[in-house]
């Protein structure tokens, strides 16, 4: 059974950072195309970053800059390290693969 699970969101101020993890279980981590999503309030769901097998690293225009995804294959383990947050970047975050999402952590970028 694929798993997911995040962990690392919270409050943080704007311009802050958090990084954010996604353990993954039940299949061939590393050689699995891996995605964040995000789901802000009242909206649909958008697509953040994407990673290959091979590193090959994708970023949505909206977090290009600020936002770095990266594995660790040996831990099969997803990162999202957050920089330079801003209001708009609140939503729920979500990791992916295929048609599998976890259960979402909670990002929230107030002062």
């Amino acid at each position: 059974e694929v798993q997911l699970v995040e962990s690392g969101g919270g409050l943080v101020q704007p311009g802050g950072s958090l990084r954010l993890s996604c353990a993954a279980s039940g299949f061939p981590f590393s050689s699995a195309v891996m995605r964040w999503v995000r789901q802000a309030p009242g909206k649909g769901l958008e697509w953040v970053s994407s990673i290959t097998s091979a590193d090959s690293a994708y970023y949505s225009d909206s977090v290009k800059g600020r936002f770095t995804i990266s594995r660790d294959n040996a831990k099969n383990t997803l990162y999202l390290q957050m920089s330079s947050l801003k209001p708009e970047d609140t939503a729920v975050y979500y990791c992916a693969t295929g048609s599998t999402r976890g259960q979402g952590t909670q990002v929230t970028v107030s002062s």
